[in-house]
């Protein structure tokens, strides 16, 4: 739950998380958020890295970070999706995915993959 917290730590807007274990093979969970503009998708960003990094955890890979319209940080048992509004809608992975659980942040104590 690192990367959830983190990214609230940073004022992240309207965080989801989906569970995808049991709709595709690529990734578990999406943590989705909106950042009202490039400086704070930035500073999310940043803050789930370095929370992270603390924990010894590294991305397979991070996309979109110098535009900040679509930041993707990928850690293979999850994916973190920071979205400016404007791109969030455009997306719209809520509606893609539409068939995955949301999960409340209280639900994932017991998921390594997020957990502190």
């Amino acid at each position: 739950m690192v990367a959830a917290h983190a990214a609230e730590s940073r004022k992240a807007l309207d965080l989801r998380i989906l569970d995808l274990q049991e709709i595709t093979s690529f990734t578990d969970f999406f943590i989705i958020c909106t950042a009202s503009n490039p400086r704070q998708g930035h500073a999310i960003a940043d803050e789930i890295g370095k929370q992270l990094k603390l924990m010894g955890e590294l991305p397979v890979s991070l996309e979109g970070y110098d535009q900040a319209d679509w930041i993707l940080m990928d850690y293979g048992d999850f994916i973190v999706h920071i979205f400016s509004e404007t791109a969030r809608a455009y997306y719209d992975l809520e509606r893609l995915w539409r068939h995955a659980k949301t999960v409340a942040t209280a639900e994932l104590q017991g998921k390594a993959q997020i957990q502190s």
